[in-house]
């Protein structure tokens, strides 16, 4: 048997209400199925199951807040035996249930329960006491204007955390993007338009690639110690419309073609901002991108998300006269930035990984 808790989708969340779920007791999950949705400071996510087997029972009710960590329910994994029998007499409610039927002064060996195994509901105990909900809901622009300041507090407190504990160290060049710009356009032609590239994945391409080069920034700060990631998913920045920003991951961004790597982003960007993001999306990022080229900025210093160590922004593409062969020419450039944490790494290892940033933009037809 198997616990199904309630995941923590990055270092802000402490805790996180169960929406709905997608799978019901005795149907069968696979890995990486889809088996609830959860509404975090984020939104609602998509949250898949790491195991095979067997639903075998839930044990939160939907609409219920639970902290990280929380069994949500349990799966028979594939091979194993069933679940012990269940006790009898011993009365099955969900914490919601239970705080309700105080509230409502019902008492619970009164009720009968029609959830999973006989539980006892939310809406057992309203029937019950022959109640209708206490607290209205808040209209939709209410309920958009708290779910915004939510956000904000979440980004505050993770942002805070982050320059408190986090020694950063700075660094910053301007790479000239005219060859890369040059191959973009040429192979643009050969491909439909909705397949073209746009030059942020050439962006995201040779991050990736030059993380394999300084491979201490591809990691995570747990407890006292660095962790490296031997898989590379690079977080990608999302302002989203109704404010805010999410950073969700490009799974194994190194090894995807920069066709694959476009629709991905694509899909990814237009899930993130429909609030229809997967839980491993939110956890797996081991580094972030982030590019405020489109809102006019030339440099952006991020702040690292923790438990990240690394941060990569990218100002807008500028006109400026550039030296090539002792001759002033203009030249498209932009500026890039790294923000690390200096228990990891240093300067030095900074300067080489934005160093094999631009070496492998000088090479677009490599990435």
């Amino acid at each position: 048997m198997a616990e199904f808790t309630m995941p923590s989708l990055g270092a802000d969340m402490e805790a996180g209400t169960l929406v709905a779920w997608l799978k019901k007791p005795g149907e069968t999950v696979r890995k990486g199925d889809i088996i609830a949705e959860v509404e975090t400071d984020k939104g609602i996510i998509e949250i898949e199951s790491f195991m095979a087997g067997v639903l075998e029972k839930t044990l939160v009710e939907p609409m219920t807040k639970v902290p990280v960590g929380t069994v949500l329910a349990i799966i028979r994994e594939e091979g194993k035996g069933g679940a012990p029998v269940v006790e009898t007499g011993r009365l099955r409610v969900s914490p919601a249930a239970k705080q309700l039927a105080a509230e409502l002064g019902v008492q619970l060996s009164t009720v009968k329960g029609t959830g999973p195994d006989g539980a006892i509901t939310r809406e057992d105990i309203e029937r019950s006491a022959g109640a209708k909900p206490i607290i209205a809901a808040p209209t939709k622009p209410e309920a958009e204007a708290e779910k915004q300041a939510r956000m904000r507090q979440v980004i505050a407190a993770a942002m805070a955390r982050s320059k408190r504990e986090i020694p950063h160290y700075y660094v910053g060049t301007t790479i000239d993007m005219s060859r890369a710009l040059t191959w973009l356009n040429e192979e643009n032609l050969k491909r439909p338009v909705k397949e073209r590239l746009l030059y942020g994945v050439l962006l995201l391409k040779a991050v990736a690639l030059a993380l394999r080069e300084v491979p201490e920034l591809n990691a995570l700060w747990k407890g006292n110690e660095v962790v490296r990631s031997e898989s590379i998913h690079v977080g990608v920045a999302v302002s989203l419309r109704q404010g805010g920003l999410i950073a969700p991951a490009l799974h194994d961004t190194d090894k995807q073609s920069l066709g694959d790597l476009m629709r991905n982003f694509r899909d990814l960007v237009n899930r993130a901002r429909a609030g229809a993001l997967r839980s491993s999306e939110l956890s797996d990022p081991t580094i972030t991108v982030t590019s405020l080229g489109e809102q006019g900025v030339e440099s952006v210093y991020a702040v690292i998300y923790p438990p990240q160590v690394a941060i990569v922004g990218f100002g807008k593409l500028v006109e400026r006269p550039w030296v090539v062969d002792k001759q002033i020419v203009p030249r498209s450039v932009l500026t890039a930035t790294l923000s690390a944490d200096h228990r990891v790494s240093d300067g030095h290892r900074g300067g080489l990984f934005l160093a094999a940033v631009d070496r492998l933009l000088q090479e677009p037809e490599s990435l």
